[in-house]
């Protein structure tokens, strides 16, 4: 029987840079959890629709985000790439160069927070964030998120719902209170106009005011 997501994901075309970062993955011994196709389609409607020049991303991977976020881009739109493992940076970076995206993207490596502060320091501003990192740090992520964005910026973050154990009150790790505490910001909190979708693995979508 078809789940809504097969039946919508069947009348797309497939995405041979999605089969291309999987291939990747497997043979970097990398865990495939790569945003889906259907949210990277909408990704790249977003950003196409808002208009974004300076996108950033908090956890790289095998690059699939980075090559859907720079799909919707203008020319001259720039992507920073926020990974932790160097070695995951430089599978991100083959994709996105195997995409024609290769000169979009700047990776940044080592403790996201670090990094944004960083960013803070230099006094950078972006239009869209992607969050699909730790999910320990998601709060975090969005404070700086907030911190970072030009008025009107999108902020999306990805396995809202971690496979079921966000809802199921037996669940209460670390990481599952992390994003709950995320979600409800994401829906509560008046600096934000914030959406919940909750299919694959759920993603949260806000505009900073």
């Amino acid at each position: 029987m078809l789940t809504p997501e097969t039946y919508v994901d069947g009348l797309f075309a497939a995405d041979e840079d999605w089969v291309g970062v999987r291939e990747r993955l497997a043979a970097n011994d990398m865990p495939d959890i790569s945003v889906e196709p259907g949210y990277g389609r909408l990704l790249t409607l977003l950003v196409r629709a808002s208009g974004v020049r300076d996108a950033l991303e908090i956890g790289a991977l095998g690059g699939y985000s980075g090559i859907c976020l720079a799909r919707g881009m203008a020319a001259g739109g720039s992507l920073v790439s926020l990974e932790l493992k160097p070695e995951f940076a430089e599978v991100a970076r083959s994709s996105m160069e195997a995409a024609g995206f290769g000169g979009v993207v700047e990776y940044r490596l080592g403790d996201a927070k670090l990094s944004l502060a960083a960013l803070a320091e230099e006094g950078r501003k972006f239009d869209f964030f992607f969050i699909d990192a730790d999910k320990g740090g998601y709060p975090d992520y969005l404070e700086w998120a907030i911190k970072l964005a030009r008025p009107g910026a999108i902020i999306a973050a990805d396995n809202t719902l971690l496979r079921g154990k966000t809802i199921d009150q037996t669940r209460n790790g670390p990481s599952v209170q992390a994003i709950r505490a995320f979600n409800e910001a994401i829906a509560r909190d008046e600096r934000l106009i914030g959406a919940m979708l909750p299919a694959y693995d759920g993603l949260a979508l806000a505009v900073v005011k």
